[in-house]
C-alpha cells in the first residue's frame, strides 16, 4: 500500500510552508508501509529555535486553510523539535542539531521519498534568469 493521494498532498503544502519559512533539509517520506497509523513523515530543519516555531506556525496555518488541523502538537514548549500529527501525514520540524542527531530518514531509508521541490524558489529562480536574459 502506498500513501493516499490526499496524504501526499497535504504533505506537500506542508513542506512547501517549512520552504516559504526558509526551512532546509525538506523531505517528503512515504512511511504508509511500514506504519499502520499514518502515510508521510515530512522532515525539515530549523536553524534555531525561533525559526522552528516560525515553521510550525506556517505549517498548521497553510494546513488550516487547506482545510486540516493537527490531531496533536508535541514539542513546542523547547523548540527544537516539534511534532504535529494530522493522521496520515506526521511533521517533524526539528532544530539542526536534532536533526543531525536523529538522522530521521537514516531510520526510514528503505522507504520512498516523494519528490518535493519549493515552488517559491523556482519561481523565483525563474525569474532571476529571465531578467538575466533581457
Amino acid at each position: 500500500m502506498t500513501a493516499t493521494e490526499e496524504a501526499i498532498e497535504l504533505a506537500r503544502v506542508a513542506g512547501q510552508a517549512a520552504a516559504d519559512k526558509l526551512a532546509t533539509d525538506i523531505v517528503l517520506i512515504d512511511v504508509s508501509e511500514r506504519l499502520a497509523i499514518t502515510d508521510v513523515f515530512v522532515v525539515a530543519t530549523g536553524s534555531n529555535e525561533r525559526q522552528v516555531e516560525a515553521v510550525v506556525d506556517a505549517v498548521e496555518e497553510k494546513a488550516r486553510v487547506a482545510g486540516r488541523k493537527p490531531i496533536r502538537r508535541e514539542g513546542q514548549r523547547d523548540g527544537r523539535w516539534v511534532l504535529l500529527d494530522y493522521g496520515d501525514v506526521v511533521v517533524h520540524v526539528q532544530h539542526s542539531e536534532e536533526r543531525v542527531f536523529y538522522a530521521l530518514e537514516r531510520l526510514w531509508r528503505d522507504c520512498p521519498f516523494i519528490p518535493f521541490t519549493d515552488a517559491a524558489a523556482e519561481a523565483h529562480a525563474a525569474e532571476r534568469a529571465a531578467s538575466a536574459e533581457a
